[in-house]
C-alpha cells in the first residue's frame, strides 16, 4: 500500500511538473511527420497481464514492420526528433500515465514484450510477481543500451547475448530484496545517472 501510494504521488507530481515539456515533445513529434504522438506497444505486466506501454514515438510510423523490438542508437528507423528524445530519456515520460493507472510502478523490472516473456524459465517468471517499473538496477546499469547495441547486424540477438542475462539477474535481485528504502535509493540513483549522462553528452 505504501509503494502504491508513492507511485501515485510521484507519477502525479511528475505529470504536473513536466506537463509543459510533455506538451512540447508532443507538438514536435506531430510537426515532424504528422504521425501518432505516442507509441503504445504491448508489454507483459504483473501476473503476466498484458498492457499497453506509453512512450513518445521516437521512430517512423511503420517501425514495427521493418525491424525488431530492440533498438540501437544507429537504427535508421529513429526520427530526428526521436533521437533527441531518446538521448535524454524524454520518450519515457508518458510511462508516468502507466504508473498512475497501476500498470507499472516507478521502480521495478522493465516490462518485456510477450515473445521474450514466453522464453522465461520457471525462475525468471518470478519477475512477473511485481509490477514492472520505469527504472531499476538494470535500467541504471544499461542506461546506454542503444549505444551497446550500435553496430550490431541483429540488435535483438545482441540484446539477448549482451544485456538480457544481466538484466534478468538484476531484476530477480530486485524481486528478492525490494523495499521502500530500495525504491527510494533507486530513484535517487536514476536521477544522478541521468544528470551525469546529460552532462557528458552536452560536452
Amino acid at each position: 500500500m505504501i509503494k502504491r501510494a508513492l507511485d501515485i504521488s510521484l507519477s502525479t507530481l511528475g505529470l504536473l511538473v513536466f506537463s509543459p515539456l510533455i506538451l512540447a515533445c508532443g507538438v514536435l513529434i506531430k510537426l515532424e511527420d504528422g504521425g501518432p504522438i505516442l507509441y503504445r506497444g504491448v508489454r507483459v505486466g504483473r501476473y503476466a497481464k498484458p498492457f499497453r506501454l506509453n512512450k513518445f514515438r521516437s521512430m517512423v510510423v511503420n517501425a514495427a514492420s521493418i525491424g525488431g523490438p530492440s533498438t540501437a542508437d544507429d537504427d535508421l528507423r529513429i526520427t530526428k526528433v526521436g533521437r533527441s528524445l531518446r538521448k535524454y530519456k524524454l520518450d519515457e515520460l508518458p510511462q508516468l500515465i502507466n504508473v498512475l493507472k497501476g500498470d507499472m510502478s516507478v521502480v521495478g523490472p522493465r516490462p518485456e514484450v510477450p515473445q521474450e516473456v514466453e522464453l522465461y524459465s520457471q525462475e525468471e517468471r518470478a519477475l512477473l510477481t511485481v509490477r514492472p517499473g520505469i527504472t531499476d538496477y538494470a535500467s541504471i546499469k544499461f542506461n546506454n543500451e542503444g549505444e551497446i547495441l550500435a553496430g550490431s547486424e541483429d540488435p535483438h540477438q545482441a540484446y539477448r547475448e549482451k544485456i538480457r542475462p544481466e538484466k534478468v539477474r538484476l531484476g530477480l535481485e530486485y524481486v528478492r530484496s525490494h523495499s521502500l528504502w530500495v525504491d527510494l535509493k533507486l530513484v535517487g540513483m536514476t536521477i544522478m545517472v541521468l544528470l551525469v549522462s546529460r552532462l557528458k553528452r552536452s560536452h
